[in-house]
């Protein structure tokens, strides 16, 4: 167990010792427990340590406060030594369930980026992916569970390409129908894979509807328009972008302009969410530097 006199120190105790838990009292020097909480909740590296905050028996607003701090629990002064202990050890299960399924989610990451690296071409695909899908989710306005289906969709997206051979997968050439439906057959096995994990289930609709098309003649289900989910539309119109200003084999990489125009005959054949991509179109605008510099990276470095 580590102590520290005030909030200050408590964050520098947190930083080094990395615990499973903290108990922190609201009113502290320097820090208040309040502020305490937000730092560690606000962190995406420290937001699941469960936090409890130790407060008077009538601090109504140090309690609104810390659940609006991201508190996951409260202990009323004077603290009772057995509900104390009651309530550690089910917060230490918690966290330990929680320590199990980021295992899981690191090995499922971990499986698509090795599946990436395998060609050179691909080098740094899914983590433009979940960058971009992301920042157009939070142009769209959309809520933060969104944005992180987006992020993992971006990483796992392809996961499913661990069952279609490397001779189909690496071709450095166009691929024949026959091979054409092995390597489709990559959106459906991604769900299968990802399926077990509960944390995945709206992550699933995207894994497996990426390669839809508004007109229904996408795969793997053929689904028209608002059938394909949102979140699918979003990410495909990212991966598009991406697949046209890299490189391979068969094709040299297109510029941002050159890209965005084949993107818009594709609109017209009825591809692509239009109004998706006309927000795509918009975020680039706004900042098209970072997407000029992202493309020049991906074209001269492999993908």
């Amino acid at each position: 167990m580590v102590t520290a006199r005030d909030g200050q120190l408590a964050l520098a105790e947190f930083q080094r010792a990395q615990p499973d838990l903290v108990l922190s009292d609201v009113k502290m020097p320097v820090l208040s427990g309040i502020e305490v909480c937000r730092h560690i909740k606000n962190n995406p590296e420290t937001r699941l340590v469960p936090l409890v905050l130790i407060t008077g028996l009538t601090a109504i607003e140090d309690r609104m406060a810390g659940i609006n701090a991201g508190a996951d629990d409260f202990l009323t002064k004077p603290v009772d030594r057995l509900q104390l202990i009651a309530r550690v050890r089910s917060l230490l299960r918690q966290k330990a369930h929680t320590d199990e399924l980021e295992r899981a989610e690191s090995v499922l990451f971990a499986l698509a980026l090795s599946i990436e690296g395998k060609d050179p071409y691909t080098e740094g695909h899914c983590e433009r992916l979940a960058e971009h899908s992301a920042r157009l989710g939070e142009f769209m306005g959309l809520e933060g569970p969104q944005i992180m289906v987006l992020r993992r969709a971006g990483l796992v997206h392809d996961i499913g390409k661990v069952a279609v051979p490397d001779a189909i997968l690496l071709k450095p050439a166009r691929l024949t129908a026959a091979e054409r439906k092995i390597m489709q057959r990559h959106t459906v096995v991604g769900e299968r894979i990802c399926s077990p994990l509960k944390s995945f289930q709206l992550v699933l609709p995207v894994i497996r509807h990426h390669h839809e098309k508004m007109n229904g003649t996408g795969y793997p289900d053929k689904l028209k328009g608002e059938e394909i989910p949102l979140t699918a539309r979003i990410l495909q119109i990212v991966d598009v972008f991406d697949a046209l200003t890299t490189s391979r084999p068969y094709k040299p990489a297109l510029t941002v302009e050159e890209a965005l125009a084949v993107m818009k005959k594709e609109v017209r054949k009825g591809w692509w969410d239009p109004q998706v991509f006309a927000k795509f179109e918009c975020l680039i605008e706004k900042d098209v530097q970072k997407f000029i510099s992202v493309v020049k990276a991906a074209a001269g470095g492999g993908n």
